[in-house]
């Protein structure tokens, strides 16, 4: 049986197999052209291709890959198993036996982790299809905006020291104004007193 699984077995089926089918296609060619030839080919073809059919029914599906190998009992469900590590020593140790109830588990953990991964990946996807051709004149509005609030805050800045100035004239008039006053009442004191004596 080790010859069937062999390189060289599965080069020199493939080949026959394509081979034959070459003889049926040009034997279906040669009778739809009605050559004399035609007949004998697609016969020949035929033959060819019934035999390897045959001989693949008796052998059997082959496996690809042989998972029995590194861990023996694989192929029976209830097995309590424990990898092989090459060379051996320690590492064989920290590995748990593997058996059907924990490999469903882990195979569970997986599949919920492939659903959240899909989940995230259909997020960004949508993100994706998100439309930001109007962002560029929402961006360019807020940036008007914001030049247009630094404009009016610098007026305001302005406004507060001519503020500023107003009230200290306004402070300086009003001493002004007092003493003023002062004089003004001065002037008016000194002017009743000579009416008073006459």
């Amino acid at each position: 049986m080790s010859f069937l699984k062999s390189k060289g077995f599965k080069y020199f089926k493939n080949l026959i197999i394509g081979l034959g089918a070459a003889a049926v296609m040009m034997g279906a060619l040669g009778k739809i052209n009605s050559e004399p030839w035609g007949g004998t080919m697609i016969t020949v073809g035929l033959v060819t291709e019934a035999i390897l059919f045959a001989f693949l029914g008796i052998i059997g599906p082959e496996k690809d890959y042989y998972w029995e190998k590194l861990y023996p009992g694989l192929d029976n469900y209830n097995a309590n198993l424990s990898p092989l590590a090459a060379g051996g020593g320690s590492s064989v140790e920290s590995f748990k036996p593997l058996d059907g109830e924990s490999v469903d588990n882990k195979l569970g953990g997986m599949l919920d982790e492939l659903q959240s991964m899909s989940k995230s990946l259909g997020a960004l996807k949508s993100l994706q299809e998100v439309d930001f051709s109007e962002t560029s004149e929402q961006l360019k509005s807020m940036h008007n905006f914001y030049s247009r609030m630094n404009e009016a805050m610098a007026t305001l800045n302005d406004t507060v020291e001519d503020t500023k100035m107003y009230k200290e004239q306004m402070v300086s008039l009003n001493r002004n104004l007092t003493s003023l006053n002062s004089v003004y009442g001065n002037v008016l004191s000194a002017f009743s007193a000579p009416a008073a004596r006459s």
